[in-house]
């Protein structure tokens, strides 16, 4: 039973990744009807970013272990969230009224130049981050022994997914940014600055790669810059099984293949732990297309 449970933690901490991750594709998506294929890039930039800026600027041991990664992990969405604005203007605000085809094939384009940039800048070995930024300490919650660094990447993923939730329901912005995702023609007569609602989107998208970048590198110890091809793919996975262009669902469907993936480490074989992530898309495509919350689409009148 306790392999059970630390398997549930594990799995939720990386299924907390994984949503963040979804979160910038879903988002997208739903305003733009884009999947934005280098947004798993934006990721791994932003676990590079973190590794350079944790090494150079020695944050955890001036401010601290708590604010030292929390200011890191703030300077890192920033930074990325920068380069997401970047793309949309280059790559996909001047094919805006092209045929869709053409913005995906940018969005390949886009991807290959990212990871091929991060290849030439830090080379194509594993970097390691410091194994010395958290205290190797257990927390023992109902007798349970779980490791701090998974407590706070849980606990820091679901604040991060409350807010954006929040955001989106409660704020003047986030009523524009639903407004623009129903329909973008309607949007403008309403007098919605439509661009610059996709410019938030590709402002928060990214971000919340960028934090989820730094997340891996803390809890893996090492990055690679191949790594968002992989982590860009299950997180697009776990888009489809919430709902694509469902914010909930990108959450909800980030937490569960997270879960899923771990159990079946744990209980068949870690060999099949990538496997799994395809045969949960097959399935979901099969028996729910439109996954399990439902694609958000709005109804006309």
């Amino acid at each position: 039973m306790e392999l059970f449970f630390q398997q549930l933690t594990n799995g939720l901490a990386v299924g907390g990744i994984y949503a963040l991750i979804a979160l910038g594709y879903t988002m997208v998506y739903g305003v733009m009807k884009l999947i934005n294929f280098a947004h798993g890039d934006l990721f791994t930039i932003g676990a590079f970013l973190g590794l350079t800026l944790l090494t150079a600027m020695g944050l955890t041991d001036t401010l601290g272990p708590v604010l030292g990664i929390l200011v890191l992990a703030l300077m890192v969405m920033g930074l990325v969230a920068i380069i997401g604005v970047i793309l949309e203007r280059v790559a996909y605000k001047p094919l805006r009224k092209a045929d869709r085809l053409a913005a995906v094939v940018s969005a390949l384009g886009a991807s290959i130049f990212f990871q091929n940039a991060v290849m030439l800048i830090y080379g194509a070995r594993f970097r390691v981050y410091p194994h010395d930024i958290l205290p190797k300490v257990a927390v023992n919650i109902l007798g349970l022994e779980i490791p701090l660094i998974r407590i706070i990447i849980l606990s820091t993923s679901l604040l991060l997914m409350a807010g954006l939730y929040f955001f989106v329901q409660k704020t003047k912005t986030g009523t524009a940014i639903r407004a623009a995702a129903i329909d973008q023609g309607a949007a403008k007569l309403m007098g919605i600055n439509v661009n610059g609602v996709i410019s938030i989107v590709f402002l928060i998208g990214p971000a919340l790669g960028g934090a989820a970048g730094v997340m891996v590198g803390m809890y893996y110890g090492q990055v690679n810059f191949t790594m968002g091809w992989m982590y860009g793919l299950k997180a697009f996975i776990a888009a489809i099984l919430g709902g694509i262009g469902n914010i909930p669902g990108a959450m909800l469907g980030g937490l569960l293949l997270g879960v899923i993936e771990a159990m079946g480490a744990a209980y068949l074989s870690i060999a099949w732990k990538d496997a799994i992530a395809f045969v949960v898309l097959i399935l979901i495509l099969i028996v729910r297309p439109t996954g399990l919350l439902g694609e958000r689409v709005a109804e006309k009148v």
